[in-house]
């Protein structure tokens, strides 16, 4: 079980990564940033699916979906200039929150 639930945050990270290489490869204009892009892509599915095996799947997708989406808003704000306001960041807070809840209630 620990071991799908570490294999589920990699692949979150993963998520964010390729998430920020759609925004580096320029719409997949600039090969070395569309490369590494696709292969976050699929090395971040392959390891949900393999979390998958173990995890339900709605708490194991909405801890991937968290996972890029809170990473994504905060490189956006720290790398991109992104707007970083009360709201937003509550915003952000409260996925977190919900991302706590879900593997506590697990």
């Amino acid at each position: 079980m620990n071991t799908a639930w570490f294999m589920l945050l990699i692949a979150g990270l993963l998520e964010v990564a390729w998430a920020i290489g759609l925004k580096a490869s320029d719409g997949f204009t600039r090969p070395l940033p569309s490369l590494l892009t696709l292969v976050a892509m699929a090395a971040s599915f392959y390891l949900l699916a393999a979390a998958m095996r173990v995890l339900p799947v709605g708490t194991a997708y909405a801890i991937w979906v968290g996972i890029g989406a809170l990473g994504t808003v905060l490189l956006g704000i720290a790398f991109f200039g992104e707007s970083a306001s009360p709201a937003r960041l509550i915003s952000v807070g409260l996925v977190l929150a919900g991302l706590v809840g879900l593997k506590l209630a697990s």
